[in-house]
Formats: structure tokens, C-alpha cells, sequence
């Protein structure tokens, strides 16, 4: 058989172009952007949701409970009322019923105020239960205690560079909750360990993106000046990278926030600096002002006239005291005005 080679041009390449990887959760971390929001029950290449798992729970559970050991007493006592007479198929219905109740009672549980339980039946996931008391299930399934109650946890103090690129040492405090008990048993690792890592990588690249204060720009949103901004930022940014694992963000806030030790001084100095120069301009527009309404007054009502010079050497002497930082004394004027 010939075969036939058929060359391909190089302007209709038909390969396929190479699919771009996932933004995942490794690649949030290093770049210090949220990772992208995986899809519904998408984790790891499996589905996972919580569910409710069917149970009994209060007197139905104590019936189903005082009936086994109904059960189980009544058979022990019918073996030994019957002893060696007892036929082998009766002994047989005995030995089955107390097996069945003994299988039975593995399907009770106590769920304490602020717990669930999530359910495995050999290995495959069937529910989570967030009634608390006294419960009864399914036999023979596996069940983990979750703690849903309100936690917090203070973040180590990291130095990050700030938008400027200052070194700054922050911390922030997070407080979460568990919201869907089967990703956080079965979406990641660790979720405590999860959520903490999340919080730096998330509190990193907020302190990124904001400068420490505003300097002299007005419409910049600053990490001192703007801590409910930049807390609400915050708590979005670490909400979107813990969604994956079930937990849910209820606040999150900066707990200390200064510059590094390094430059502490310097950038003191500067907002002294800053301090002094705010209140000088302060004070000239005062004396100005003040000057400005003296000589109106002067005019208004006639009390003197003053040419060009004189009225500059008066708002120079006004201005003078005014703007002065120490005590002025006054000079009283025993001649002319011009003398």
C-alpha cells in the first residue's frame, strides 16, 4: 500500500494552542492575587456539598434506644431460662437479634450546642447532622465532630512593603466560622491551618496595593487613614480564598499597623515635618485674614489714612506678631508717623 504524505502550510497549523493552567490556590500565594473561585462542589476533581443526613433525635431516639435494650435483655434472659434444651434454630434467632441490636446502637450519638456530625458510610460522604442532643442514624457509618461555633485568630506580624514601597509591621485579626462542614472536612488538609496561611497571603497583598497614609494626595485610600476601607478589603480578600474550604469570613480587621524599626525615625521626623508645615500654613491664613479685616476697619471708619509704604510696613509688623513663635515687644512711636 503507497501511503501519501500531505504537507501542512505553516499559516493552518491545526495543533491545538497549549490551554492556559488554572489560577490555583499555590498561584494565589506566590502572586499575591485572589485565586479563582472554583465552581460549586468543584474540589479536587470531586464533588462535594453538604447535605442534611436523615435522623431521629429526642423521644424518638430514647424509644428506638429503650426498645434494644429491650431487645438485648429479653434475649439474654431467654437463654438462660431455655439453657441446653433450647432448640438450635431458636438459639439462632437469639444470637441474630442480639447482634442486630448491638449493630443497632452504633447508630446513637451525642451532639453538644455549636457541634455537627459529619457522616461517612465506608468512606462515601452521606451527610452532616446540626441537630444537637441526643441523635440516632444509621448504624455502622463513621462520624466526625465539627465545631461551628465562632472562632478568631491574631496573625503573626509580618513586615510587608507598603504602595510606596516602605517596610511596614502589621498584623490582623480574623474572625470565622465554619459555614459547610463537608468542604471543610474534605476540600482541604487542615482547614485551621488553611484559613491561617489564607489570612498572611491575603493580608500581604492588601498592604500591598494601599499606601501607610495619604501624605498629600486627598483621593488615595491609605492604610491608617482608611482602616474601615482597607478591613472591609480585607475580609473580602480572604473570604474569596477560604471559600473553597467551607469557612465563612465574619470580620476582619488590622490589629497593628507602624513602620518598620528601620526607617520608624525617619518617617517620624517626616510626619513632624508635615505637622509643622500644616500648622504654619494654618497660621498665615489666620494672619492674613486678621490683617486684611484691620485695615478694612481702618478705611471703614475713617481712622487714618495710609499711603502704599506705610500700609506695607503695617502689614508687615501685623504679620510679624502674628506669625511670630515668641513674645513680641511692642515699640510705641514718640514722633511722627514718618519719623
Amino acid at each position: 500500500m503507497k501511503r501519501t504524505l500531505t504537507p501542512v502550510s505553516p499559516n493552518n497549523n491545526t495543533n491545538p494552542a497549549p490551554a492556559t493552567p488554572p489560577h490555583t490556590e499555590a498561584d494565589a500565594v506566590l502572586d499575591g492575587t485572589p485565586a479563582a473561585t472554583p465552581a460549586p462542589g468543584k474540589f479536587g476533581g470531586f464533588d462535594i456539598e453538604e447535605k442534611r443526613l436523615p435522623h431521629l433525635t429526642g423521644g424518638h431516639a430514647a424509644l428506638i434506644f429503650l426498645l434494644l435494650i429491650v431487645l438485648f435483655t429479653g434475649s439474654i434472659a431467654l437463654i438462660a431460662a431455655t439453657g441446653d434444651t433450647a432448640s438450635p434454630a431458636l438459639t439462632a434467632v437469639i444470637v441474630i437479634v442480639m447482634l442486630l441490636s448491638i449493630i443497632t446502637c452504633t447508630g446513637f450519638s451525642i451532639i453538644q450546642p455549636g457541634h455537627t456530625l459529619v457522616s461517612q458510610f465506608f468512606g462515601k460522604y452521606i451527610g452532616t447532622i446540626r441537630t444537637d442532643g441526643f441523635i440516632f442514624t444509621y448504624p455502622l457509618t463513621a462520624r466526625k465532630k465539627l465545631s461551628v461555633r465562632v472562632r478568631n485568630f491574631e496573625t503573626n506580624e509580618l513586615k510587608i512593603n507598603d504602595e510606596d514601597g516602605n517596610p511596614v509591621t502589621t498584623a490582623a485579626i480574623v474572625v470565622w466560622t465554619v459555614g459547610d462542614t463537608a468542604r471543610a472536612s474534605f476540600a482541604v488538609k487542615d482547614y485551621e491551618a488553611f484559613i491561617e496561611t489564607q489570612a498572611e497571603a491575603a493580608l500581604r497583598h492588601v498592604i500591598s496595593t494601599h499606601p501607610y497614609d495619604e501624605g498629600s494626595r486627598t483621593d488615595v485610600v491609605s492604610l491608617r487613614g482608611s482602616t474601615d476601607d482597607v478591613s472591609q478589603e480585607l475580609a473580602d480578600e480572604v473570604a474569596a480564598r477560604v471559600a473553597s474550604a467551607g469557612l465563612t469570613i465574619i470580620e476582619a480587621r488590622i490589629s497593628s499597623l507602624a513602620y518598620a524599626p528601620e526607617i520608624a525615625q525617619a518617617m517620624l521626623q517626616r510626619q513632624q515635618a508635615a505637622a509643622v508645615v500644616a500648622a504654619r500654613e494654618r497660621i498665615v491664613e489666620g494672619a492674613v485674614s486678621m490683617v486684611q479685616d484691620a485695615l478694612h476697619q481702618l478705611e471703614e471708619h475713617d481712622i487714618v489714612e495710609l499711603d502704599d509704604e506705610r500700609r506695607a510696613a503695617m502689614v508687615s509688623n501685623l504679620l510679624v506678631v502674628l506669625c511670630s513663635d515668641n513674645h513680641v515687644s511692642p515699640v510705641v512711636n514718640t514722633g511722627t508717623l514718618y519719623n
